[in-house]
């Protein structure tokens, strides 16, 4: 498999992708800090496991490469003198240890970790009370000792990962480069550390050009990118991705990069809530007119073209108003396209199997996706509109509100 990064659509035949299989960060969730770390409930991590291996095999089954975040990490660091220390460096700085020797203490722990795949797999985890201990001088201020109004006692020095493993959001590969995200929350923002050293210093993937960057001053997510070809792409507006960070997003791919292959930028603004977290649990591309979607979008969408103006640096907008169906066929340059709602025409179906991300899903090639078993409404839905579904068990996957597409990153998908 050639080095680099190719994802010129949604929907070519998929060759390689990029997950994270469930680890100790799961077993480092605190039932009454879920809120805080984003999580609704505790996944039983076995099952979890046992279930993402089978996602995994069912790709490599269908001839895709499965790459590791983890494990690409870790190959980063061991490719380049002095990557793991500015990795710790940089770690530590922002996993919010409060005192003046902690972060010391803690740095040595984890650097106590000489293989870096199990130094990588322990940052993801966290550190709790139990591995660590920290004299009470190691806190030297009296606001680590006995906290603010707004804390509560914590078993935790430093917060795990748990949503690693949905791999769409930290960052987005956008045709042959990178859109390096700054994350919404605090959270998961910590989670793009890992993108950056593996784009920085993997040796199949440090030339890779960056769209977008991580210290940038405005919050996007991976799962509000959608490639609809090989020179235009849809970001949702929502609750994770300002309208700000396209302007920027837009600039840099018009402007910043001769080797952008981008000059159309399409931007939905849906619904800043958490049922329309992200552009992704809007619609889904299955085929090369067929989309499975919330069928609560169904009416007029605002959505806006950006391409390069005239000028250097400069950005036209064009607005446009019209059913999402409408506005994908016009995007494409199709007669008409085919949206299937998730559920069909239930209410109560649509609701439940949404929350179990129904539209959520991965295609492999065109009219081939994978999809979660439980949602068996939507896939018998999708089964009769002519669809290949490959199957995946998900009752613990599913507990973390993503389906398989939040938790799949492609790096290689063939042209169509």
């Amino acid at each position: 498999m050639s080095k680099g990064l190719h994802v010129p659509s949604e929907i070519g035949n998929l060759k390689k992708v990029m997950l994270h299989r469930p680890g100790d960060e799961l077993l480092n969730l605190p039932p009454d800090e879920l809120e805080r770390l984003l999580f609704d409930d505790v996944p039983f991590l076995p099952v979890a496991q046992e279930e993402h291996d089978t996602f995994a095999q069912t790709l490599r089954d269908q001839g895709v490469e499965v790459l590791y975040l983890e494990k690409l990490v870790a190959e980063a660091l061991d490719a380049a003198p002095g990557a793991r220390d500015e990795f710790l460096d940089q770690w530590i700085s922002e996993a919010g240890i409060t005192g003046k020797h902690a972060p010391a203490i803690i740095r040595e722990y984890i650097d106590s970790f000489k293989d870096n795949y199990e130094m990588v797999l322990h940052t993801m985890a966290g550190v709790t009370k139990q591995e660590v201990q920290l004299p009470v001088k190691a806190s030297e201020t009296l606001r680590s000792i006995v906290g603010t109004d707004g804390d509560t006692e914590s078993d935790l020095l430093v917060d795990p990962m748990p949503n690693l493993y949905f791999t769409r959001d930290p960052f987005a590969v956008v045709g042959n480069g990178v859109n390096l995200n700054r994350m919404y929350s605090v959270t998961r923002n910590r989670e793009t550390l890992y993108g950056k050293y593996i784009f920085k210093y993997h040796p199949d993937y440090k030339d890779s050009p960056l769209w977008y960057r991580r210290n940038s001053a405005y919050h996007t997510e991976g799962g509000d990118v959608l490639n609809l070809n090989n020179h235009a792409i849809a970001v949702g507006i929502s609750q994770r991705t300002e309208a700000a960070a396209i302007d920027v997003m837009a600039n840099h791919m018009f402007w910043g990069h001769e080797d952008c292959p981008i000059d159309e930028i399409y931007a939905f603004n849906i619904p800043s809530s958490r049922a329309f977290m992200h552009l992704d649990t809007v619609f889904t591309q299955i085929d090369v007119d067929k989309f499975t979607i919330h069928p609560a979008i169904m009416g007029t969408l605002q959505v806006f073209k950006l391409t390069p103006g005239k000028e250097e640096n400069e950005v036209k907008i064009e607005e446009m108003n019209d059913t999402l169906e409408h506005t994908l066929a016009k995007i494409l340059g199709l007669d008409q396209v085919t949206l299937i709602p998730c559920g069909g025409g239930d209410p109560i179906a649509a609701a439940r199997e949404q929350w179990n991300d129904g539209s959520n899903t991965l295609c492999v090639r065109p009219g081939t996706i994978c999809v979660y078993q439980r949602n068996n409404v939507t896939n018998d839905i999708l089964y009769k509109a002519g669809m290949e579904l490959l199957v995946i068990p998900s009752a613990e996957l599913s507990r973390g509100r993503g389906g398989p597409r939040c938790m799949s990153m492609p790096f290689w998908r063939e042209d169509l």
